[in-house]
């Protein structure tokens, strides 16, 4: 199983919103290094969800539960969404500044390239992540 992290501004797409929605489409992504990881999402895999600009730190993890298709939102065709689900809070948030502080996660996609919207996590991040906040 692959495992992802996906950003969100908490004031466009928090969180709690993604908790009442249930299962819905995560539309909008409009960069092909994050459609491509989009595109290669599989059903069932997990993801982080990341509250980017404000908060900066990993509050939930969510579920694919549809594969890649044409993005609604995009007039163009270029581009893909994927359907998650809420699947649980992460009990302590896992700031950006905590991760950039542990040194077995130097190399995570979040700490080198952090703008990138959509983007893997290894498994050996994932495992220390979720140790951090809380989540077995």
């Amino acid at each position: 199983m692959a495992y992802w992290l996906i950003k969100s501004e908490p004031e466009t797409w928090s969180w709690d919103e993604h908790v009442k929605k249930g299962a819905d489409a995560w539309t909008g992504v409009r960069n092909h290094q994050a459609k491509a990881h989009l595109k290669a999402m599989k059903k069932g895999e997990r993801a982080f969800f990341y509250h980017s600009g404000e908060g900066k730190e990993i509050v939930g993890i969510s579920e694919v539960t549809r594969e890649a298709y044409p993005d609604p939102t995009d007039k163009t065709g270029a581009f893909v969404c994927v359907d998650f689900k809420a699947v649980e809070p992460i009990k302590t948030p896992v700031t950006l500044a905590a991760i950039k502080a542990e040194k077995k996660l130097a190399d995570m996609v979040l700490v080198k390239n952090s703008r990138l919207s959509v983007q893997p996590v290894s498994a050996e991040e994932w495992k220390l992540v979720c140790k951090m906040g809380g989540v077995k």
